[in-house]
């Protein structure tokens, strides 16, 4: 039998500090050639080992073998010049330097499928594996060749489900999609990028998410929430759209944000990922929090359709603080999970 409430981190976990930098984005290896390889091999079974030690029921990578959940994809594909950078500004909150697009963009050979495929080896819980979505690509980037963000945004799907449908192939049971961007574009979710977004998906037979949230707890983050007002509506604009695609499964940000938990309502019918932790915050939730989230969540969503999730990824953390937010996931949901089977 499926197990109720099943938890899972929404993306990335601290990295070991013998491999980067601790509590920081993009931050450099510390270590070089093969020394890194196995180092990145060593962090993945370190956090697949932390991650069932905190009762995470869908484990991931943890993003251990990527500096950052964008560009460590793009940097692996043709067309792309790391070398010339442009200034740009990302998802219209801070300017970021940039690599440029300079030609077609192809994938000669996969990116993550040797991960995954270690990972699986390893463990006999279901995985989650997390991929860049096209929109969020195409926002991080500067375009000197096609000079249309659709045109390269359908270029950048095409990649992606080569890339999904291998992963698939090599036991990933999950396949999210990360598009923050379709908190930010909303006449480009609904014009293309959802459709861009279901044709990464297309062919395949595993479970597909699609994570929208509101961004690392970053200060360029922080700083545009505060300006967002008293209700964060901003899932209303791709949610209907999202209802009617083929994506199986929406993550969204719910603790310690203002966003109207009635908006889930829009999504009926799909599988939701509740972002029960926030992840802009060193304060570790307890497990009533976390329960307490849940339980509103389940006035809009069925409780077999219910996957307690963090926020959104936890990288820029310090370890101890992202095992306690995962301890306490896994500790609200079980709260969650004896009142349903009470009921029942």
């Amino acid at each position: 039998m499926k197990k109720l409430l099943p938890t899972s981190s929404a993306g990335s976990l601290p990295k070991p500090s013998w491999l980067a930098q601790p509590e920081k984005l993009w931050s450099p290896w510390k270590l070089q050639d093969e020394e890194l390889a196995d180092g990145k091999r060593d962090a993945l079974l370190l956090s697949l080992q932390e991650q069932a030690h905190a009762g995470i029921d869908i484990v991931s990578d943890g993003e251990q073998t990527r500096q950052h959940f964008v560009t460590t994809f793009i940097e692996h594909l043709d067309g792309v010049d790391f070398a010339k950078r442009e200034t740009v500004r990302i998802r219209d909150r801070y300017d970021a330097s940039v690599p440029t697009v300079v030609g077609a963009v192809a994938r000669r050979k996969p990116v993550f499928v040797e991960d995954a495929r270690f990972l699986r080896r390893h463990t006999e819980q279901p995985i989650k594996w997390a991929l860049p979505g096209p929109m969020t690509m195409i926002d991080t980037l500067y375009d000197a060749h096609y000079r249309s963000r659709e045109k390269l945004a359908w270029e950048f799907a095409a990649i992606l489900n080569q890339e999904a449908l291998e992963l698939e192939a090599a036991g990933v049971d999950i396949i999210q999609f990360d598009e923050p961007a379709f908190n930010v574009f909303f006449d480009e979710v609904n014009d293309w990028g959802v459709a861009a977004l279901e044709r990464a998906i297309e062919g395949l037979r595993c479970e597909t998410a699609v994570h929208i949230c509101y961004g690392y707890g970053i200060k360029a983050n922080t700083d545009w929430k505060k300006t967002l007002g008293s209700e964060w509506r901003q899932y209303e604009e791709a949610f209907p759209r999202l209802q009617q695609s083929k994506i199986g499964m929406v993550s969204l940000e719910c603790h310690n944000s203002k966003v109207p938990m009635d908006l889930i309502e829009l999504i009926r019918g799909k599988k939701v990922m509740v972002g029960a932790i926030d992840v802009a915050s060193n304060s570790v939730e307890t497990p009533e929090e976390v329960a307490a989230t849940l339980r509103k969540a389940l006035q809009f969503v069925d409780a077999d359709k219910l996957y307690p999730s963090t926020n959104c990824g936890m990288a820029p953390l310090s370890r101890q603080v992202a095992q306690g937010k995962l301890h306490a996931l896994s500790a609200g949901a079980a709260i969650v999970r004896r009142e349903l089977a009470g009921q029942g």
